[in-house]
């Protein structure tokens, strides 16, 4: 792998070799540092996806590529069936962090989600009295927790659903940000949770009305229901508190982390709980050779160590009023409406002599900024939350100068 290939014969090899389950913009990456990425030409764009908000910390943190790289020439993998040296440093550490009893590690928020589940309906079954095998979770409309086949099941989008049958049973799908339709749904007294994300990211950055969470949790907790909240894409100071949740002093019952709880530097998920929910699983009963590994115990550690010491949290909060601010000042018929917290933001793209969001994607790509439709008329805007003040207002030339071709 040592020789440096072209970007077209990078495209041709994926194309070629890969299952096509990806549409990526026709740009192939070959660096990163801090906010910024190179392609194999040696062109410089920013980042403004961030790996899905894996990568708040930025690309290649040194202090978070160093613990990596030390401990991967130490050990990587024992499987669970010993004891590592530094996974009980790991979960002391995160559990203090986020304030829970118990931590259980695995890789992927698939995984997490998936971990999730069970964990509530294990919860039912031995804590709640929900007879076996009839426990329900709600969960949202528009919802993306990931694209296992328990996961797909609970999923509207045809996408991701249709093709994919039978389903997994035992979810009640309402609409998001609708406390009415929650409240109905917890008249069923077999519901053992709610899994909800705090804002919704694949779905375009729905943001929901101020409320709307330290409500639904109260809820879930007058029927002792779990409230599960996704904070895999919205957590770790990606909205500008270190959760989403944060803004309205919501406790979950049970978070979900991922994605940036590594700052992109390898596969770490973690499911968060205190005693009287984790406790329910026993040994056997849920586990992964990866989870918990020492590589991803040293890295989710000095990635949530750069968390802090950075006050990232702080400068997503911060600059994202800026760049909503700025982006609502753009006089552009394309601009639809601009939403978002912290550094997680959208833009609603109303086309223009039939130029879309992907349009729009391509035209900012060629000018030096990345970022990717979903839904094919909303552009997320999510950079890596170590990006300054002086490289965001860079960005948002970026942006307007875009724009401006499509006048």
């Amino acid at each position: 792998m040592s020789e440096k290939i072209t970007s077209k014969k990078a495209m041709e090899l994926e194309d070629k070799y890969g299952a096509h389950n990806y549409h990526p913009l026709p740009v192939v990456l070959s660096k990163g540092k801090g906010p910024k990425v190179w392609d194999a030409e040696g062109k410089e764009y920013f980042d403004f996806l961030s790996a899905y908000s894996a990568v708040n910390q930025g690309h290649c943190h040194p202090k978070i590529v160093g613990a990596m790289v030390d401990q991967a020439q130490t050990l990587t993998l024992t499987s669970r069936a010993f004891y590592s040296d530094v996974l009980g440093v790991y979960e002391k550490y995160i559990t203090e962090y986020f304030g829970y009893d118990k931590v259980l590690p695995m890789n992927s928020g698939a995984e997490g989600d998936e971990t999730a589940l069970k964990l509530t309906r294990k919860w039912a079954y031995e804590k709640k009295g929900v007879p076996e095998g009839e426990a329900k979770i709600i969960v949202c409309e528009n919802n993306f927790h990931g694209r296992t086949i328990t996961i797909v099941s609970m999923s509207t989008d045809p996408d991701a659903k249709k093709g994919f049958g039978p389903y997994t049973p035992g979810f009640i799908v309402i609409p998001y940000n609708d406390l009415d339709a929650l409240a109905k749904a917890l008249e069923d007294p077999n519901v053992a949770g709610f899994l909800v994300e705090p804002i919704q990211g694949e779905a375009g950055v729905m943001v929901p009305d101020e409320g709307y969470l330290s409500k639904a949790y109260q809820m879930c907790k007058d029927k002792n229901v779990l409230f599960i909240a996704d904070e895999v894409q919205t957590g770790i100071a990606r909205t500008g508190k270190l959760l989403a949740c944060d803004h309205e002093n919501v406790r979950p019952d049970v978070l979900i982390l991922g994605k940036a709880l590594s700052g992109g530097a390898y596969p770490v998920s973690a499911v968060l709980a205190d005693d009287d929910i984790m406790l329910t699983i026993k040994p056997g009963e849920h586990g992964s050779t990866f989870g918990g590994n020492p590589v991803a115990a040293r890295v989710a550690v000095a990635a949530l160590e750069v968390v802090k010491e950075e006050n990232l949290a702080e400068r997503a909060e911060k600059l994202g009023r800026l760049f909503r601010d700025e982006m609502k000042k753009i006089d552009s018929e394309m601009i639809e409406l601009v939403r978002g917290k912290g550094l997680l933001n959208a833009v609603v793209i109303r086309p223009k002599n039939g130029k879309t969001a992907w349009d729009v994607c391509v035209k900012m790509a060629e000018n030096g900024l990345l970022a990717k439709p979903t839904h094919d008329h909303i552009i997320r805007f999510a950079p890596p939350l170590v990006i300054s003040e002086e490289e965001l207002m860079q960005a948002i030339d970026i942006i307007k100068k875009s724009l401006a071709a499509f006048e």
